[in-house]
């Protein structure tokens, strides 16, 4: 959310910013400042000799040509034998029988169906008025 900044906040802000930079020991340590601060140095006023030849940059020696024949690699008359390691058998493991069907322990029933949500007052019963020191109404 961008903040909205009216008038009279524009104004508190310039006068915090004034009040802060016209304090005296900003005042002081600015003059300090410009009193101590040494001489610009000066500046040459002629430039330098260029090289003799106008100034032209010299090049870089060529670089070698590149051959334009490609040497020839040698070729293989055969190819070496696939050997591909041999992975051992894994030995056969046989499980202990199962036991007979008698003696396994007996599974709860599972319900198949959702059981209802019972019902609840919704509202509180109204709480008979409280009798008061007032006067009763007069008909």
């Amino acid at each position: 959310m961008a903040a909205s900044f009216n008038c009279g906040t524009y104004v508190t802000i310039l006068i915090i910013a004034l009040s802060t930079f016209s304090s005296i020991h900003v005042s002081e340590a600015a003059r300090h400042l410009l009193q101590t601060t040494p001489a610009l140095p000066t500046l040459p006023t002629t430039l330098p000799n260029f090289p003799a030849g106008g100034g032209a940059a010299t090049m870089p020696p060529a670089l070698p040509t590149l051959p334009t024949t490609l040497p020839t690699l040698p070729n293989p008359t055969s190819l070496p034998p696939n050997q591909v390691p041999t992975i051992p058998g894994i030995p056969k493991v046989n499980m202990p029988p199962m036991p007979a069907a008698t003696s396994f322990p007996n599974i709860p029933n599972i319900p198949t169906s959702i059981p209802s949500i019972p019902n609840f007052p919704t509202s509180f019963p109204s709480i008979p008025g409280i009798p008061t020191l007032a006067a009763p109404p007069s008909n």
